[in-house]
């Protein structure tokens, strides 16, 4: 009889977990409503989950059908753009940056500090894995995969898969 109980009440905190979840989404729900009048985001794009930040003053484009998970990061500096292309999807944890500091300049406390800046264009149909880091300047071509946890440097041709830190091709396929 106690195990009976017990079932009853796990069910019961569950749901009351769930609701609980949705009563902290709600703000966020608002905050990409923001972002989509803020930035250049296609109606049927859609953020997955709380944490997704999106700022800076440059432009962030992002296509129709796209999807960016939760606690991800995108920046856009001033006179810099983040393009995102149709059909892309964006995992968790994504890192997507337009301003870089020397981190030479920083560890040896230079000033006035070597900014690197460039625009981030991501491809139609693209899957960003979970954990990626994409640093400025960089070009990732149509239908690409990244893998989890991969640091992308360089630019990344079309129908290509890459993985690693620093990301590098695995498979071309064309």
């Amino acid at each position: 009889m106690p195990s009976n109980i017990y079932k009853k009440n796990i069910n019961f905190f569950r749901i009351i977990d769930f609701l609980f979840d949705q009563c902290l989404y709600i703000p966020w729900i608002i905050k990409y409503k923001l972002f989509k009048i803020d930035y250049d985001i296609h109606q049927s794009a859609y953020f997955n989950g709380p944490g997704t930040l999106l700022y800076g003053n440059g432009k962030i484009i992002i296509g129709k059908n796209s999807y960016i998970g939760r606690y991800s990061s995108i920046q856009a500096t001033t006179e810099q753009t983040v393009r995102i292309g149709d059909n892309c999807s964006i995992s968790h944890f994504v890192k997507i940056y337009t301003n870089n500091t020397n981190s030479y300049d920083v560890m040896n406390n230079i000033r006035p500090r070597k900014e690197s800046r460039g625009d981030v264009i991501i491809g139609n149909n693209c899957w960003i894995g979970a954990n990626v880091f994409i640093r400025e300047g960089v070009v990732i071509g149509d239908c690409c995969v990244i893998g989890a946890n991969s640091v992308v440097v360089t630019n990344i041709p079309s129908h290509s898969v890459a993985a690693g830190s620093p990301a590098r091709i695995i498979k071309n396929c064309n």
